[in-house]
């Protein structure tokens, strides 16, 4: 038998996009001939992933998962909405995430992973499905939330599967009161983050750069003022603006008479104490990704038939 080296398992699936215990295995079976070892894989279909890998995915799931006093959601991306609704890929993204909840909130962290029933890592495990469903997949991102006492709720909106959907979210609070009622008011705060889609918990959270941008704006349509109305502008504006898109300001999405600051505050006799909204995490399908357009066929063929 050939002395398999890491090295050579390294260079064949860098060559391939195959799993490593599959380059592993193509290796053992050609005495070590990397070219041969290509082939092999070409042929158990399991060289197709790295051809793959520069197609768009902005299509897939985003997954939630809860255990105690901890929760994880992540997003993996596939091309299409059609892998979406396949068995397997769903299948992996809820084994994603609850591996999530044991590991630390980073893509590296959970790719590296072991998968559960398998000889191999998350990430091998996603380019063997990836070699299988014949599309590109990404895990994108992952996030985690703890309380020391309290709840994390959970909330996936355009649920396709139990905690699979196209938007997922995390709400976290804090408190020492009663489990039902505070499951029941975060639950009625994750649905308020996915309509809402605030930006930072309080003002305090909101990107310096993004405060500056909104200062600007103000100062812009309020050009000629006077310094010290300029600047009382801009404080009003930017009150306004932090009511609009912080989550503990803003107008509560079941009743808009109160904020969720307000809401939360009174939720604390029927809880039996002090109830904190310490952190949200909300994931959206996709956003972010720039998606390829569609190609105009017919306006391809008239071009074609001018030439």
């Amino acid at each position: 038998m050939a002395n398999i080296t890491a090295a050579m398992v390294k260079e064949l699936r860098e060559k391939t996009g195959a799993g490593m215990m599959d380059c592993k295995s193509a290796l053992n079976e050609t005495a070590g001939d990397l070219e041969a070892a290509v082939d092999w894989l070409r042929k158990k279909g399991l060289a197709k992933a790295a051809k793959k890998a520069g197609r768009v995915a902005a299509e897939g799931l985003v997954a939630v998962e809860s255990a105690g006093h901890h929760a994880a959601v992540v997003e993996v991306n596939s091309e299409t909405d059609f892998v979406a609704r396949n068995d397997s890929f769903q299948a992996f993204v809820r084994e994603a995430a609850k591996l999530a909840l044991n590991a630390e909130a980073s893509v590296e962290a959970l790719e590296a992973a072991r998968f559960p029933g398998a000889e191999t890592t998350v990430k091998d495990k996603l380019q063997e499905l990836i070699a299988t469903i014949g599309e590109n997949m990404t895990l994108r991102r992952v996030a985690k939330l703890s309380v020391e006492k309290g709840v994390i709720a959970t909330y996936v909106h355009s649920q396709v599967s139990e905690g699979l959907g196209k938007i997922g979210v995390l709400v976290a609070l804090e408190s020492a009161g009663d489990v039902t009622v505070l499951s029941q008011l975060g639950r009625q705060i994750a649905m308020h983050v996915a309509a809402t889609n605030p930006v930072a918990l309080d003002a305090s959270g909101v990107d310096a750069a993004t405060v500056e941008r909104e200062s600007n704006i103000l100062r812009e349509k309020n050009a000629g003022k006077p310094d010290h109305v300029m600047a009382k502008i801009v404080e009003s504006g930017l009150k306004s603006y932090y009511k609009e898109v912080t989550l503990l300001e803003q107008p509560f999405v079941h009743d808009s008479s109160k904020t969720v600051s307000q809401v939360l505050k009174e939720s604390e006799g029927k809880a039996g104490g002090p109830v904190k909204l310490t952190g949200f995490v909300r994931y959206a399908l996709g956003e972010g990704i720039e998606k390829e357009e569609a190609p105009d066929f017919a306006a391809e063929v008239a071009a074609a038939a001018k030439g």
